[in-house]
């Protein structure tokens, strides 16, 4: 072990970042951040050494895969393929399956996974809701779908930083088409267990779990259990209430209600305005807690009526809609109230419930702080949907109308046409990776596929910064000798059997860490033995961290393992369990097709 203050500090370090990473005290783009700081006040790393993570190509190259993202998505690229592939699909359950991975997988080879996802979850939602099949029976292959997808590019975050850091030590770097052959080997032979057996493992079709299948009779209001939190009350002569609008009834403000309904004079107002005038006779559908209501309410002011079924059709009318909504990953409301951003003035709906850990959350909804992974079951006029299709913070699952056009459709096919030659260029080697992928996002701006702003709020700054100081942390292990003695540690304990027992080794150790640690961490801090092991064993170091990076794809065991897995798990009905279910076989699936088939593409 090396017994040099920079290499304890550096074994310090490492161990603390996995602690924090665990226990999730910290945002792990904070923990990178301090790491780098760390490093480089205490001298283990120069300054220039430091924050070298930022300047590299690495980072150059998922900047720019942003950017062009962004320009597929704002021109209407991206989701006219995933809403093709989708209307191509057929009824069988199958067959959806089958579809809706791939078209996870053939955007996720150009796209963020995490965008490939939340540009199909609207049109997978609605196939879903058309051909009545449970959307729990199709988003969490399309997660699944866009994660394996990832894994035949160059393209995906983990992939160029394995691609940077093979470069930082002088060895060839991986181009463009390199990750294809295993990958794609890989990404069929997860999409055949899905299809074949995986989906009969998820979650099966009942009223009782989150967008359940028509023909059984569930709807929204019936999965989000608001009979529990919905009660009916006539106004009585002598009230109050009698003439005076819906805005000075005090609902919201003294009783904590919402009025959902009105019926007067055996019309049904769905979802009233606050000009509304109330009068004697009228009955209202009031959302709150009853009993609550009761100890505060003096009569004459409402005449509590006997309880009935409440279905979604009641919730909704001509002019009224009810619909589903789930946050985006960057959305900038996470972390507030429905209070704190006015969403009923802003938008004109109102929250009837939030499906949050599989379960459905009714009260104290203006007061409580959204979360990534929550769905809002709203309400609200028909006419207003295009405003939140517009949201970029929202994505509006299926509504019964179809999505509106791009804000840039007249350039969709430049923003392909760009794409194709950027991508050309870096497969041929006319032009660096980075060069290349950059010079396409910029001439997507120079011709009105996005503008700079758009560009810049395309980025994924957290993950940025994460494999900035990450990046930090494995040159530290490599100039203290920490990677080279970790190293020996692995090929004292594996290398007697074989450099494929090593392989295998940090295949399994890499898979692993991907469960509780985001994957550009992993790769930061495992690559680097990856490299060290190889020159020991004197063999393919290329080999080796083609296996890491790769390992960090297997992603599907729990919620955590990749966001794309929490942006389905509200709008899914998801909990914890359901993905071990799942993604355990899966994991193992691809994982042993990985295992078999890198050796007769990437000799040691």
């Amino acid at each position: 072990m090396p017994t040099t203050l920079p290499a304890i500090l550096t074994i310090a370090v490492l161990v603390t970042a996995i602690v924090l990473f665990l226990t999730n005290r910290l945002r792990p783009d904070l923990i990178a951040l301090l790491v780098l700081v760390v490093l480089g006040l205490s001298g283990t790393l120069t300054p220039q050494e430091a924050f070298s993570g930022f300047s590299r190509s690495a980072v150059v190259t998922i900047v720019a895969i942003f950017v062009l993202a962004q320009g597929l998505y704002l021109t209407g690229a991206s989701a006219r393929v995933g809403e093709w592939l989708v209307r191509v699909a057929g009824t069988s359950e199958r067959h959806l399956v089958v579809v809706v991975m791939a078209a996870g997988a053939f955007l996720s080879l150009f796209m963020n996974n995490i965008a490939a996802a939340s540009v199909l979850l609207p049109a997978v939602s609605g196939a879903a809701q058309r051909r009545s099949v449970s959307a729990s029976r199709l988003l969490m292959p399309l997660a699944f779908g866009t994660i394996l997808g990832g894994m035949a590019t160059l393209f995906t975050t983990v992939n160029i930083i394995a691609s940077g850091l093979l470069r930082e030590h002088d060895l060839p770097g991986f181009g463009v088409l390199d990750f294809a052959p295993v990958g794609l080997l890989a990404t069929a032979a997860g999409i055949l267990y899905m299809a074949q057996w995986g989906r009969l493992a998820l979650p099966a079709q009942s009223a009782a779990e989150h967008l359940a299948a028509a023909e059984e009779g569930a709807d929204l209001a019936e999965v989000y259990r608001l009979e529990e939190r919905l009660f009916r009350a006539r106004i009585p002569p002598g009230s109050y209430l009698d003439g005076k609008p819906l805005a000075q009834s005090t609902f919201r403000e003294h009783f904590n209600l919402n009025v959902v309904a009105i019926e007067h004079q055996g019309r049904t107002l769905v979802a009233p305005g606050p000009e509304q005038v109330l009068h004697t006779g009228d009955v209202l559908t009031l959302e709150g807690i009853l009993d609550d209501f009761r100890r505060q309410d003096t009569e004459p002011y409402l005449e509590i009526l006997p309880a009935q079924g409440l279905h979604e059709s009641d919730l909704e009318s001509g002019e009224i809609e009810v619909a589903e909504i789930v946050l985006t990953p960057r959305s900038a409301l996470l972390g507030k109230t429905l209070a704190e951003m006015h969403f009923r003035d802003k938008y004109g709906f109102t929250a009837l419930g939030i499906w949050r850990g599989g379960r459905p959350i009714r009260r104290g909804l203006a007061h409580l702080r959204l979360e990534f992974g929550d769905a809002l079951l709203i309400q609200g006029p028909r006419r207003r949907l295009p405003i939140l299709r517009a949201e970029r913070d929202l994505i509006l699952l299926a509504a019964g109308t179809t999505r509106d056009l791009a804000p840039h459709p007249a350039r969709m096919w430049i923003a392909i046409g760009i794409l194709a030659v950027a991508l050309l260029a870096a497969a041929t080697g006319l032009a660096p990776t980075a060069e290349a992928v950059l010079a396409g996002g910029l001439l997507m701006v120079l011709v009105g596929c996005l503008t700079m702003e758009e560009a810049y709020a395309a980025i994924e700054w957290k993950a940025v910064f994460l494999v900035a100081g990450m990046l930090s942390l494995g040159l530290a292990l490599t100039k203290t000798g920490v990677a080279d003695w970790l190293a020996g540690a692995l090929v004292q304990g594996l290398g007697p059997y074989g450099g494929y027992a090593v392989l295998a080794g940090l295949f399994v150790l890499t898979a692993l860490l991907t469960q509780a640690l985001s994957g550009q961490a992993v790769v930061a801090i495992v690559i680097p033995l990856a490299i060290q092991s190889a020159v020991q064993l004197h063999v393919d170091p290329r080999s080796l961290t083609m296996a890491v990076a790769l390992a960090t794809s297997l992603a599907f065991l729990t919620p955590l393992g990749h966001p794309v897995n929490v942006l389905v798990m509200g709008p899914g009905g998801y909990k914890f369990t359901d993905y071990a279910r799942v993604g355990l076989p899966l994991t193992l699936v691809v994982g042993a097709v990985i295992l078999i088939a890198l050796p007769f593409f990437w000799p040691l």
